[in-house]
């Protein structure tokens, strides 16, 4: 009726919103995690009335400071090189893409997923792998660094936006995902820190969950696909060199015999539908070797799907290509004397800001210069910044500029 209104009791709507919730979520597979199954958080909180714990996870992933930032970390390319070049941000953006269209496929459980993907990247330096090289060999002597184990950090830890907790006090489920990867001798320190905590997995031996193996895999897919258009975008390499690669030689053959005018359209236009087919192919390939594999497991549960190999994978043919591509990737992009040349003088950046910080801790903001550990309060602090900002400060700092 037009002009009339009905109030709903508080309490009939979070019962309403749970109901709804697990009506979307019988869609799922037995082996797919559940978030009222989930180990929880580290500090106790009520669930949200309108929410599932992934959700509400991925949510405090998007309006934290880290995410923000990643719209000025470099993936390849150094931020100021061009406007069209994927950064964190972007390249965050796309495994989420890929991975949720994946596990709605899978029947896994997207949010999860979601979350996982757009907090991949937190923990990464200012430079791209560059940056985490120097920083890693500043810290040596005082535990290192590696950017999975910084990501964690950083949701567990360093953001500062709520009264009851430090860190963003995400579900178990999403923290663990979030640790990719892990040394031995660093799970067994975890261990002692948090027992049967996020890195128990690589002390007993057994698989993240099937929704941070997909997530692992999306981003494998993302970055070959992206760092091509990339590379071919900045001159570094072109579709020619491209052609020595059997994954992009069949697709490039395949999208001109459907269209046989495509070659006249430009190279852009060649070249996005060439990786439209190899990511299309690659999405389905992954998906049709998990659905054989689960097949034959026939994981009864979440837990159960653990165990054993990976379940979510790519077929050996697949594995194959992606890793000839890989390989040319590494010789002919990442290895090229432009990139380097860059990222040397982003090593540069990053080794001298940490030796002044460590030095004169003043020079860092309070809440990182009064910490007892100068050393990882300086890592904190220059893996947090942006390509630009740290830029800026090593040229305030040195009085040196060591970009254009």
């Amino acid at each position: 009726m037009a002009g009339s209104s009905t109030t709903w009791p508080s309490g009939s709507v979070a019962r309403l919103n749970r109901q709804a919730s697990r009506q979307a979520e019988v869609a799922l597979a037995a082996y797919a995690s559940l978030p009222e199954k989930s180990r929880g958080r580290r500090v106790p909180e009520a669930p949200a009335p309108d929410r599932n714990a992934f959700q509400r996870d991925r949510d405090r992933i998007v309006h934290s400071t880290a995410f923000r930032r990643l719209v000025y970390k470099t993936q390849v390319f150094l931020n100021h090189e061009g406007d069209l070049f994927r950064t964190r941000l972007t390249h965050s953006l796309e495994v989420a893409q890929l991975a949720r269209s994946m596990a709605r496929g899978l029947r896994l459980h997207e949010d999860l997923v979601e979350a996982l993907a757009l907090a991949h990247d937190l923990g990464h330096t200012p430079f791209g792998h560059a940056g985490q090289d120097a920083l890693d060999a500043c810290m040596k002597s005082h535990g290192g660094f590696e950017h999975n184990l910084q990501s964690l950090r950083v949701v567990d830890v360093l953001e500062q936006r709520y009264p009851d907790f430090d860190g963003l006090n995400l579900s178990f489920e999403t923290r663990e995902g979030i640790l990719k990867h892990c040394s031995a001798r660093v799970a067994r320190h975890m261990e002692s820190l948090e027992p049967g905590g996020v890195a128990h997995r690589f002390v007993a031996g057994y698989q993240p969950s099937l929704e941070a193996q997909l997530c692992n895999l999306a981003d494998e897919i993302a970055y070959n696909a992206h760092d091509v258009d990339d590379g071919v975008r900045s001159g570094l390499i072109t579709l020619s060199q491209l052609m020595s690669l059997r994954l992009v030689r069949h697709f490039h053959d395949e999208a001109v015999r459907d269209h046989p005018g495509l070659p006249g359209m430009g190279r852009r236009r060649l070249l996005s539908e060439v990786l439209r087919r190899m990511l299309s192919a690659q999405v389905h390939d992954l998906m049709a070797t998990t659905r054989a594999r689960l097949a034959r497991a026939r994981p009864a549960d979440a837990w159960q799907a653990r165990q054993g190999p990976a379940l979510v994978a790519f077929s050996p043919s697949m594995r194959e290509s992606i890793t000839e591509l890989k390989r040319f990737l590494f010789r002919a992009l990442y290895r090229h004397d432009q990139v380097v040349a860059q990222t040397q003088r982003g090593k540069t950046v990053v080794h001298e800001l940490f030796e002044v910080y460590a030095a004169q801790p003043a020079e860092m903001p309070a809440e990182y210069a009064q910490r007892s550990d100068v050393h990882r309060a300086a890592a904190d602090y220059v893996a947090g910044m942006t390509d630009r900002f740290a830029m800026r400060e090593h040229e305030r700092l040195t009085g040196r500029r060591l970009f254009g």
